[in-house]
């Protein structure tokens, strides 16, 4: 026979309360952010025009800008810690893994945005050897400098922000070195101020622009490969990592199969609390050293 103490029972219902309390919060989080999806959708589907009026897009439209907040929308898988959280406070009948897991949450969201960050890095860096691969292509077939200049913005997009100034900077007779070394402040962006040298070389010494960047296309491309490769040498440190990170759970989930009741164990007793602790500082401590190390192997 089983006896339930009071203290137990009242554990238990303050575990699923806070349980109803987070799932309400998840619940009016998605619904939010489905109505702010649907308030895009209609607003791309017209957007202002020229004065004559407006310029109605296709049913594509809203695709489109969904696949481009697609970077913003895998920002909030943090926010996946909460029901993970809400599972094992109910199994193990105690509000600690919530606080655990609320805590969790902005950490990993800053750690998912530091990614999101990292990789816009390089598909910007990707974008600028695009863009002077076919400014010199279309260069050596005959185009002037600034068709070329304008052509290859559009088709890659690695001015980003910045293309409206230096275009018109093109145009207009404007200082486009300096608007584009403007563009090459951004994270990935440092191939536009060799793109800059090589447009004010050709315009104040008249030496040939498509020359030029040919070999600036082919250092960055190089740069670029060379990153590529490393990463790829690197995909097996950070797959033991990640193994790493998740041992804990497995060890827990072979108690459970076992019988042994792991999670009563540490969130009900003075030892399995200190064993918690002490253990989650060293999973912690463990998992930032072995990033470091790895991250230091992919720094040039």
């Amino acid at each position: 026979m089983v006896t339930v103490t009071t203290g137990e029972a009242a554990g238990a219902g303050l575990t699923v309360v806070a349980a109803l309390c987070v799932a309400l919060v998840l619940w009016w989080e998605v619904e939010r952010r489905r109505g702010l999806r649907r308030l895009r959708g209609v607003l791309a589907l017209a957007t202002p025009g020229p004065p004559g009026g407006t310029v109605v897009r296709g049913r594509g439209a809203p695709w489109a800008a969904a696949l481009r907040d697609w970077g913003r929308v895998r920002e909030h898988r943090a926010w996946l810690c909460l029901p993970v959280a809400v599972v094992v406070s109910v199994l193990g009948a105690s509000p600690l893994p919530l606080l655990l897991g609320a805590v969790a949450v902005p950490l990993l969201r800053r750690r998912l945005r530091t990614a999101a960050l990292r990789r816009e890095k390089e598909v910007r860096a990707g974008r600028v050897v695009d863009l002077c691969a076919v400014a010199a292509g279309e260069l050596r077939a005959g185009w002037q400098p600034v068709r070329a200049l304008e052509f290859a913005a559009r088709q890659s997009g690695a001015l980003g922000d910045h293309e409206a100034s230096v275009l018109a900077a093109a145009r207009f007779g404007g200082d486009v070195p300096e608007a584009l070394r403007g563009a090459a402040r951004a994270d990935g962006a440092g191939g536009l101020a060799g793109l800059a040298a090589c447009w004010q070389v050709a315009v104040d010494g008249g030496a040939g622009l498509a020359a030029g960047l040919d070999r600036l296309e082919g250092a960055l491309r190089d740069h670029h490969e060379q990153r590529e490769r490393l990463r790829s040498e690197l995909a097996g440190a950070w797959a033991t990592v990640a193994v790493l990170a998740v041992l804990p759970a497995a060890g827990l989930a072979l108690g459970t199969a076992l019988g042994a009741d792991p999670l009563r164990v540490l969130l009900h007793t003075p030892a399995g609390l200190a064993c918690l602790a002490v253990g989650g500082a060293l999973e912690a401590a463990g998992l930032w050293w072995a990033a470091r190390i790895v991250r230091g192997g992919e720094r040039p």
